[in-house]
């Protein structure tokens, strides 16, 4: 092998390096058709570490508190947690200043990765006195579906189990913070909640 197929190699294995820690999703979409959602996943399913998405960075980093990496001292996550890019909930509005938060039911999937997801429910909880809407999903793409489902009404006739698992952990994950959990919206609430924050151009 040349010198400069050495080269070249060396500069591609470097920028597939740097692709997987910075990465730019402002601008995009947040749904691809009807019904049809984008996600970006920060937390793979099984993971305990805290891993938030840093829009100024443009990369993905552990969440501080006190000065420490944040690592949730209970359970792993349940399902792959992102968010629906293109989304702010303005605190102005009642939001939290962040995108719309999404939890997708599957098997683990990389942080970092884009996939396409449709919103079966919504979970309503009060975190600290404000409201904080989390998005249930499923991956768009059958063979990544674990839960064949497309609406609430499916859900929970199918999965009710996993409705008061997903209830315990957001419940109890975080002993410093006090959540309440307020119920359920159907697969239209939860297109609604990601309508009501979508930005638009």
């Amino acid at each position: 092998m040349g010198r400069f197929s050495s080269l070249l190699i060396f500069s591609v294995l470097l920028f597939l390096s740097a692709c997987k820690t910075s990465k730019d999703f402002s601008g995009l979409q947040a749904s691809m058709e009807k019904g049809i959602y984008r996600a970006v996943i920060e937390i793979p399913a099984g993971t305990n570490k805290k891993i938030e998405y840093d829009k100024n960075q443009k990369k993905f980093v552990i969440d501080q508190r006190d000065g420490k990496d944040r690592i949730i001292n209970f359970l792993p996550y349940p399902g792959n947690y992102g968010f629906i890019p293109s989304t702010y909930s303005n605190p102005k509005l009642g939001g939290d200043g962040d995108a719309v938060d999404v939890l997708v039911l599957g098997e683990s999937i990389t942080t970092g990765s884009l996939i396409e997801i449709i919103p079966v429910a919504i979970l309503k909880l009060v975190d600290e006195k404000e409201l904080d809407y989390k998005i249930v999903a499923i991956p768009a793409e059958v063979n990544k579906q674990i839960i064949k489902t497309k609406n609430y009404q499916t859900f929970m006739a199918k999965c009710p189990e996993v409705i008061k698992i997903l209830e315990l952990w957001f419940g109890y994950y975080d002993k410093a913070q006090s959540i309440e959990i307020k119920g359920w919206g159907d697969e239209q609430e939860a297109i609604s909640e990601i309508e009501k924050w979508r930005l638009r151009t």
